[in-house]
């Protein structure tokens, strides 16, 4: 690798200039990935609930829906609004009380709660089913939201997963430029105050930077990412790649004192030794990442194939563009030098060796209440409840539940051959199923009096295409609560009596898929992320006991930081176990694995194991300190800046992670190379002089 060093060096200029000339395709491809804001997007496009969806978009044309509360309006202007929302491109139909009966006929043929469920005349507001002809999350229809709002302003509140999804994409479009700015700005501090140089954050921070745009930029590739990825990419990238550059200005200095002199010789050796020593502890990262692909969710894959993208490009950064610009700014750098503002870790480390055996009685003890914390969190599937209330659709749905008792809406995909005997059984069975509103098909817009036939073609073909029937079921519940779920099997085993290819569609049953599949995801990532990294350690370190106590280790931490949002009630997203379990592991293993080969150098020095582990302790403190608190840096401030709760957790969790990673490696991880010292050495190689 010092021949590799010493090209670097030598072509740091041409170097720097590519480097520079490679963001301007890597902007472009960034500026031209879409993003999708729709969660339930990633569920597997074979299960039930895809499947309608893409059913009712051929079948009838209606891709994506919303439940519009319309206040202050008599039937008429209702009537012309519903001739004004047709007009806007996409929306394929309005249904209202008065679009789907005939207001000409006497009120007393019409079927009482019909109206009573759709029309609040207390509060004179009324329900409008609006359906557009693109699906749920698609660009067009998000449009149609905003040109909707647009001329209706507060006469006709929007609910529904479009709405919702219209909502999220304006918080991330306004709040993205500020997590890169917030996770910029606190390392930058953190970095200044750890590091002998006020310049060199801004260097690393440069070469990073570099790093992430490149890495946004390939996303274009797979045409798409998703929101959450786009909003955690440049901060993880951020936080789990600055390692490589400490690594790196550290060995500078060290060979700077080997060679003193020749800053050009010092760089080569630092590139090589970090190449040998940064590709080894990033394998384990990008492990922990791509086990996320191996989710049938695939968000999962989609933040995991991005993210170990992102570490790639931080190591190829680390290796080339960083060195270039040091080596440039050399002058620069030897101007804003200053003392570290971190005690010394000499003291600190005989400290916490010595105190080992308190700590592993501690984390005997932790463990049984962390892991049943852990099992007992309260997790939410539903984004509305989570987001600011202040947001259009958030008003939407508290109006819905307060005006006219209504939470999600389903929609019934049944057979037009049923009998209108059975159509009108099966549709009075939905409405006595426990917590339904309202089941509204043909059945129940004409009532047991009126044959099916006396209705105009035109309200007809609203819910019956020839082939199959629509009926939309408005429920009590909340999307993505027990009740609802329970709700949903109750559906399903009413409409299969009559028509065994039933289908239920819409947010409730698809969120109901999500709790399904997810539950099954977190067991199998979680395998296989321990597996990977199991075998990647034991690959490197030469032992057999050595990755099961370093995954021990890491395990335990992400025990503790996923067992305290129960003691503090804290309800978390549903992905939060997934990519926690993952990137906590993936990201924070290096730091036990840097103590672990300072630990086997002092031990094939001859060192006595007290010795060896207090000397690796104190050799590899200072790096893990830095590092953690730049994970915790770049993740914290943008946690506490994010209105959308998912993004906030996500870093808030992340953020504690690599605090409580930090302090399971230094103060418990010694005392098992103390306790295990034995078995260590007679499984592992290269231990012995």
């Amino acid at each position: 690798m010092i021949r590799f060093g010493k090209k670097v060096v030598k072509l740091r200029v041409p170097i720097l200039i590519a480097a520079f000339l490679l963001l301007i395709p890597s902007a472009f491809g960034y500026l031209h990935t879409r993003i999708n804001y729709d969660i339930l997007s990633y569920l597997p496009g074979d299960i039930e609930t895809m499947e309608g969806q893409d059913i009712l978009l051929e079948e009838f044309g209606t891709g994506a829906f919303s439940i519009c509360v319309v206040s202050g309006m008599e039937d008429k202007e209702i009537a012309a609004l519903e001739e004004a929302l047709k007009e806007v491109p996409h929306v394929k139909d309005a249904l209202w009380y008065g679009s789907i009966t005939d207001l000409s006929m006497p009120e007393e043929m019409l079927p009482g709660e019909l109206k009573a469920a759709l029309q609040n005349e207390d509060t004179k507001s009324a329900l409008m089913i609006l359906t557009f002809d693109t699906s749920m999350s698609a660009d067009e229809t998000l449009a149609s939201i905003e040109k909707i709002r647009s001329i209706t302003d507060r006469q006709c509140l929007l609910s529904g997963m479009s709405a919702v999804v219209t909502d999220i994409k304006k918080i991330c479009n306004s709040e993205a430029i500020a997590y890169v700015a917030i996770a910029v700005a606190l390392s930058v501090l953190v970095l200044s105050v750890t590091m002998d140089s006020f310049l060199i954050p801004v260097i690393f921070l440069l070469s990073i930077g570099m790093a992430i745009v490149y890495n946004l930029g390939t996303n274009q590739i797979a045409g798409e990412i998703s929101f959450i990825t786009q909003a955690l990419a440049a901060v993880l990238q951020l936080a789990v790649t600055m390692d490589y550059s400490i690594f790196l200005w550290h060995s500078y200095e060290e060979n700077q004192a080997r060679y003193p002199g020749d800053k050009n010789r010092a760089m080569a050796h630092a590139i090589s030794q970090t190449v040998t020593s940064v590709v080894g502890s990033s394998i384990t990262t990008i492990a922990g990442f791509l086990a996320m692909c191996f989710m049938t969710f695939t968000l999962g894959k989609d933040l995991g194939i991005v993210m170990a993208k992102g570490v790639v490009f931080g190591v190829a950064g680390c290796v080339t563009i960083l060195p270039a610009m040091i080596l440039v700014l050399d002058k620069w750098l030897e101007r804003t030098r200053h003392r570290p503002f971190i005690p010394d870790m000499g003291k600190i480390s005989g400290t916490l060796v010595r105190r080992g055996p308190i700590f592993l009685a501690l984390s005997a003890i932790a463990i049984g209440p962390m892991f049943y914390a852990q099992m007992h969190n309260q997790v939410y599937y539903d984004l509305v409840g989570t987001l600011p209330k202040e947001l259009a659709s958030v008003m939407a749905g508290d109006a819905l539940q307060e005006e006219f008792d209504m939470g999600a809406t389903h929609v019934i995909l049944a057979d037009s051959g049923l009998s209108e005997k059975d159509a009108y059984q099966m549709e009075k069975e939905l409405n006595d199923a426990k917590g339904v509103k309202l089941a509204m098909g043909l059945a129940s817009v004409t009532g047991p009096r009126i044959p099916q036939e006396m209705l105009p073609e035109r309200i007809r073909a609203k819910l019956d295409n020839g082939s199959l029937q629509m009926i939309y079921v408005m429920s009590e519940y909340k999307t993505g609560t027990d009740e609802v779920n329970a709700q949903c099997d109750a559906i399903r085993d009413i409409i299969r009596r009559y028509d065994k290819t039933a289908m239920l569609i819409g947010e409730a049953p698809c969120t109901q898929d999500l709790i399904q599949i997810t539950d099954r995801d977190f067991q199998i990532v979680n395998i296989v992320s321990i597996v990977l990294i199991f075998i990647i350690i034991a690959i490197v370190l030469k032992s057999a006991s050595l990755p099961v106590i370093l995954v021990l280790m890491i395990e335990f931490a992400i025990f503790i930081n996923m067992g305290i949002p129960y003691f503090t009630k804290t309800t978390l997203p549903f992905i939060a176990s997934i990519v926690i379990g993952t990137i906590q592991l993936g990201a924070t293993v290096d730091y036990a694995i840097l103590m672990t080969n300072k630990y086997k150098r002092e031990r094939k020095s001859g060192a006595e194991k007290k010795e060896a582990v207090e000397k690796a302790l104190k050799g590899s403190l200072q790096s893990v300190l830095v590092s953690a608190l730049s994970f915790f840096a770049a993740t914290f401030g943008v946690g506490l800046y994010s209105s959308i709760d998912m993004i906030s957790s996500l870093c808030m969790l992340l953020a504690r992670g690599a605090i409580i990673s930090l302090l399971v490696v230094a103060c418990v991880l010694p005392a098992m190379f103390v306790a295990f010292d034995p078995l260590i050495l007679k499984t592992s190689a290269g231990f012995r002089s």
